[in-house]
């Protein structure tokens, strides 16, 4: 077997320096980089892009690690476990297909707690985000404990974990709120956007038996709005139907999930949740958009109506890991759905400047992904 060379390609942005996007040669990890015989060398497989990384592309956030000025794009890994340190355990040998966690612990009390993802700290560590490398490389090496393993079954879709892991998180944020109630039994729900992350929470909810309408600005139909009703949603038409008309199409919104990034919408959402229901803001929006919203009627109603309005941001293992069950879920009982999510795929690192492209151009792209190495 060859030697492998000391360096490899990557896709990266010089931090802070909008349009820098490039294909580069950096050094190859290795397993010493994780101490105590954790380490991990992963081969990538595939990587999906968002509009994260286009954002990082614009130079709108996103930091180099410590010491560098180049940041190695890609937070939605899939790889392949090519080497092992001596202390990994033996549920993850070569060969295992893996996918990444993102978030790294911090100095806060729920850092300490393996809850990175709810820190309290002002600096985050984000693998291909925040002072951390990526994973739009050839390899990386990772500390055993934030991979996931997946059956092979799922290889062609296990690039979606990631994304579905942020639905999962703030469906389970939803329903640890709730025990309040003791008894909450939420029948109907509300996805507003009908990207790839509003997809993925409207399939979560599907899975655990919601009637769930998704609200988007695009008229039907197309292929979003079709997979939509494929697994039994409905879809709405914000260019065509209000906020009213979205309450009224399916009866009390127990749930609703803003995944829109268009603050107005989100927070106007407030006005139509049902009683004892909960309103679930998923989109970091960046801007200075504002609005007038009647803020009387919206605070009456969440006193008198016990409601509950919540942000959630990335996600934890145990929102990768049951990720892992509905990806299996969703294989069972809509086979080929999450497939037709992957609309877009890129050959190569060598296709970045066709990636960036694609994430800004393409309305009809939902999820577009690099394929790095598929061997």
């Amino acid at each position: 077997m060859p030697t492998p060379s000391a360096t490899m390609q990557a896709v990266a942005v010089i931090a802070g320096r909008p349009g820098s996007l490039h294909l580069r040669d950096v050094a190859r990890p290795s397993l010493d980089d994780v101490p105590g015989g954790r380490g991990v060398l992963v081969d990538v497989v595939r990587v999906g892009v968002d509009a994260t990384d286009r954002e990082i592309v614009d130079a709108e956030y996103g930091t180099a690690p410590d010491g560098g000025e180049h940041l190695i794009l890609g937070h939605e890994g899939l790889g392949r476990v090519a080497v092992v340190g001596s202390a990994v355990p033996p549920s993850l040998p070569p060969g295992t297909l893996v996918v990444p966690t993102v978030r790294r612990p911090g100095g806060s009390i729920y850092d300490r707690i393996g809850l990175p993802d709810m820190t309290t700290d002002e600096v985050v560590l984000e693998r291909g985000i925040n002072g951390l490398h990526g994973f739009l490389a050839e390899t990386f090496v990772e500390d055993a404990a934030n991979l996931v393993p997946l059956p092979e079954s799922l290889e062609p879709v296990g690039v979606l974990l990631e994304p579905l892991s942020i639905a999962e998180k703030g469906i389970r944020q939803a329903f640890e709120i709730q025990r309040r109630l003791r008894v909450w039994r939420p029948a109907r729900a509300a996805v507003m956007g009908a990207g790839t992350i509003g997809l993925l929470f409207a399939l979560a909810l599907r899975l655990r038996g919601l009637d769930v309408t998704v609200y988007s600005r695009r008229e039907p139909p197309y292929l979003n709005s079709d997979l939509v009703e494929a697994i039994g949603g409905r879809y709405l038409s914000s260019s065509i139907a209000t906020l009213d008309d979205l309450a009224a199409a399916g009866g009390p919104l127990d749930l609703i999930v803003d995944a829109t990034g268009y603050s107005p919408l989100a927070l106007g959402a407030a006005r139509i949740v049902a009683r004892n229901g909960v309103l679930v803001l998923t989109s970091v929006t960046g801007g200075d958009e504002t609005a007038e919203l009647p803020t009387d009627a919206i605070n009456q109603g969440f006193v008198l109506g016990n409601k509950v309005l919540v942000g959630t941001v990335n996600a934890a293992r145990e929102d990768f890991e049951e990720g892992l069950e509905d990806l299996l879920r969703a294989e069972a009982f809509h086979r080929g759905w999450l497939e037709r999510l992957i609309t877009t795929r890129i050959d190569g690192l060598v296709g970045h400047a066709e990636m960036l492209r694609r994430l800004v151009e393409d309305e009809s792209a939902i999820k577009v992904v690099v394929e790095v190495n598929r061997g």
